[in-house]
């Protein structure tokens, strides 16, 4: 028999557990050149719970600025920089991104980001609409699941329309 391989919790877990925050830990399986396998969780917990992606972006007006958005939407740059109060915004250039957030490509956490750098973050309203969602843990690989309103709540973030079907 070989033992089950414990995973580790991951900074953003440990956040969310000091400020009593409930979510579920998940798991992805990744290949060597770090596609996405297969979700390795009861399938019951994440059937109908959307994977919302972390963009870093950049305001001309606020500096760093974080989008959150189900992964099957795209980002109206339009409707952020107006939410955000910003003229136009832009993403972080990967080159730039570890430096700005904190956290590689993959692992962007709107957990993590807050605790770091206290970036402005925005949910699309599709979220708020969602009885669940599921966000990275600030490691490639690791995501929770977790309620929306208190994940917002605790990264002081603000809801609002800006996830779109089709890119500007």
């Amino acid at each position: 028999m070989s033992k089950k391989k414990k995973i580790q919790k991951t900074l953003v877990e440990k956040i969310l557990d000091k400020e009593k925050v409930d979510y579920v830990p998940m798991t992805f399986e990744t290949e060597a050149d770090g596609d996405t396998q297969e979700l390795v969780t009861d399938k019951s917990t994440r059937d109908g719970y959307k994977i919302y992606k972390t963009l870093v972006l950049t305001g001309n007006k606020t500096g760093p600025l974080v989008g959150m958005l189900p992964l099957d939407k795209h980002l109206s740059y339009k409707m952020l920089a107006k939410l955000s109060g910003n003229k136009k915004v832009g993403m972080v250039p990967l080159k730039d991104l570890i430096k700005t957030s904190g956290f590689e490509h993959g692992a962007n956490s709107p957990v993590g980001i807050h605790s770091l750098h206290n970036y402005p973050i925005f949910f699309d309203n599709e979220a708020e609409r969602s009885e669940k969602i599921i966000v990275s843990a600030g490691k490639v690989g690791q995501s929770i699941l977790i309620e929306p309103h208190a994940l917002a709540k605790a990264v002081n973030a603000t809801f609002g329309d800006f996830a779109v079907d089709n890119p500007e």
